[in-house]
């Protein structure tokens, strides 16, 4: 069996990897790069002929992982795209508004470059159109956490619940070598344990090869409690002086996460009913699934949905889905919370939230999730004095804050106990989806505390698992 890292390869986003076995390809996942240093392989021709991919295996709905499958499909693929019944429902919300964004990013960068006077390149055009989103749809077949999936005679694979997001999922794939059964588990991105609405992430008795996710391979999170303090702080802190917390956050989860710990803080008279604005249409739709794949929550969420009726809806929360129920949030001249997306402010309606909140010293700008390097989010946690925010530059007056307790990734600790809980030793683990210096940093952790053979692959280098590497 042959693997070609396509991307999350030594950098975060744009998860991508080729099998092939036997003659035939499958793709598990299939996401866009969202680095700045790493857009242009968007734009690039596949490595492969789409045409000649025999299925893809979806772990979950974030972009970085599903969202260049429209382009895939236009190419030419034509193959089933398994997944969960959730990531089927909430991919289908996040390419629908990755197209809306392309078209509305490509329109504004066009108008800039003429004003500029200057030649744009390809971004001047969308990546893919609400069409080629709409394409997609009919090729999701779904599977169900634990069920074995039959891809050829003597290669299956079996979905389990990665607890990141809802309907999230570790594939692990079985196969065939001189008459052996193999195990290669490809991790998806890898839970936490104890989080809100989620399972806990499945534990792997054993695995032969190892693809495996280390976002957070060099840090330990805050604990729960310290997270929880933080926000309180934040939201207290920033209401005494009269300013506003900007929240950029991730339509998927991350607010969902949010307003379940607001709604705490509220009941338990930690911090204020502030009114609460989710400014993503993105956000709202998807809450929506959340609130029908009660199947898929874990039992605490199931009890507070028992007393409570609902984990999100609040008297405090607006959810806003026009532009001028956007654009009416100015007029509201009390402290508020604004949760908008994107989580790594790479477009949408938290560009327009930054601009207006930025240069404003009694505003709180509160990152809760990762913040990809050479993304815009990513500047601003490094507290320049000035960024350049749709074509403009702003001074950056603002507080900076980041509590990374909420962190849907598991971190070091999380990581090592993951691995660590396999009854034997796999033969190869290979890192992906993090950062170089990171990702360099957790195999070294892996090879002197656990004696494991670890590889970090590089952009788009295959290799035969079985074989020498």
């Amino acid at each position: 069996m042959n693997i070609t890292f396509l991307g999350a390869a030594r950098n975060v986003t744009g998860s991508r990897f080729l099998i092939e076995y036997n003659g035939k390809k499958f793709l598990i996942d299939c996401g866009l790069f969202q680095e700045r240093d790493f857009q242009y392989r968007n734009w690039d021709d596949f490595p492969v002929n789409p045409a000649g991919i025999d299925a893809v295996l979806l772990t979950h709905a974030h972009i970085d992982h599903c969202g260049y499958l429209p382009k895939l499909v236009r190419e030419g693929f034509h193959g089933p795209i398994y997944c969960t019944l959730p990531t089927a429902d909430i991919t289908t919300i996040s390419l629908l508004d990755s197209a809306k964004l392309q078209k509305s990013d490509a329109e504004n960068k066009k108008k800039r470059h003429k004003r500029e006077g200057r030649k744009g390149k390809h971004p001047e055009v969308p990546l893919y159109t609400a069409e080629d989103v709409e394409k997609v749809f009919s090729l999701f077949k779904h599977v169900r956490y634990n069920q074995e999936l039959p891809l050829l005679d003597d290669l299956k694979a079996v979905f389990y619940d990665a607890g990141h997001i809802l309907g999230s999922a570790m594939i692990e794939i079985r196969f065939k070598e001189g008459g052996m059964e193999k195990v290669c588990v490809f991790s998806g991105d890898i839970g936490r344990n104890n989080r809100p609405i989620l399972d806990d992430p499945h534990l792997f008795d054993r695995a032969d090869y190892v693809v495996m996710e280390a976002t957070y391979g060099d840090r330990v999170h805050e604990h729960k409690d310290v997270s929880l303090e933080k926000l309180r702080n934040v939201i207290n802190e920033t209401k005494d002086r009269g300013g506003n917390v900007i929240i950029p956050a991730f339509a998927i989860e991350r607010v969902q996460e949010i307003l379940y710990y607001l709604n705490q803080l509220v009941r338990d008279g930690d911090i204020p009913p502030l009114k609460t604005f989710v400014d993503s249409p993105m956000a709202a739709d998807v809450t929506r699934v959340f609130t029908k794949s009660v199947d898929f929550y874990d039992e605490e969420s199931l009890a507070i949905l028992r007393q409570h009726q609902s984990l999100f809806d609040s008297s405090f929360l607006r959810m806003t889905k026009s532009v001028e129920d956007s654009k009416a949030i100015n007029d509201v001249k009390e402290p508020v919370i604004i949760m908008a997306g994107s989580g790594m402010c790479t477009g949408g309606r938290i560009k327009h939230h930054l601009v207006k909140h930025i240069s404003r010293p009694e505003n709180t700008i509160l990152f809760v999730g990762y913040q990809a390097y050479g993304t815009l989010g990513r500047q601003i946690l490094e507290k320049p004095e000035r960024v350049r925010i749709l074509g403009e530059t702003y001074p950056v007056k603002a507080r900076i804050e980041v509590i990374n307790g909420f962190s849907g990734h598991a971190d070091k600790e999380e990581l090592l106990e993951w691995i660590g809980h396999m009854s034997s030793k796999p033969e190869k683990i290979f890192i992906v989806h993090s950062e170089e210096k990171t990702a360099e940093r957790f195999a070294e952790t892996l090879r002197t505390e656990k004696g494991f053979e670890v590889i970090v692959p590089q952009y788009q280098q295959q290799i035969n698992i079985v074989g020498d590497v």
